[in-house]
């Protein structure tokens, strides 16, 4: 039996990245836990558990974020209300889903209808919303390139979530 939820787990791995991405200086164990709000225990297990999905990395006798944690919080930051994406299956059809993470736009990938996916691939909606809200060039552009495959259905589907995981690295957290 799981004491806490899938969801909780993912939010307190992205807390304690985003508390070692700002920590300016050293600490000791006791005051990064009370700053995460968890016990030194369950920041240990966090911190390892980051370790060997390449998150956070040792330095020494302490940690630092990588590369792929600092997208990974890029990724999880949330944008202002008029800049969510809306997804629809066509125009003036909404589906009543929106994202205002790239980790909503992942989840939300997966629930969609695939026409809904369609239909904002093709008219380049995906990659403009991640270029203009994230300033994410290269994952704008890999979402172009799956145009030109012509991917459709749960074809698409599975691509995109492919690509997203790998860019984000959202599936290294739970």
């Amino acid at each position: 039996m799981r004491v806490r939820g899938e969801l909780s787990l993912i939010e307190e791995r992205l807390k304690v990245l985003k508390v070692m991405d700002e920590a300016t200086s050293r600490m000791d164990l006791n005051e990064f836990a009370r700053m995460v709000g968890l016990t030194p225990n369950q920041t240990i297990t966090h911190v390892q558990e980051l370790v060997k999905t390449g998150l956070v990395r040792k330095l020494g006798s302490g940690y630092g974020i990588t590369e792929k944690g600092r997208t990974l919080l890029k990724a999880s930051a949330t944008v202002p209300k008029d800049m969510e994406f809306n997804f629809h299956t066509g125009i003036g059809q909404p589906t009543g889903f929106s994202a205002r993470t790239l980790k909503d736009f992942y989840e939300l990938t997966k629930r969609v209808a695939a026409a809904s996916l369609e239909f904002h691939l093709y008219r380049g909606d995906f990659e403009n919303w991640i270029r203009t809200a994230f300033k994410d060039e290269a994952f704008a552009s890999e979402l172009a390139n799956m145009k030109k495959a012509q991917l459709t259905g749960e074809n698409l589907r599975k691509e995109i979530i492919k690509a997203t995981e790998a860019r984000y690295g959202f599936n290294k957290l739970s």
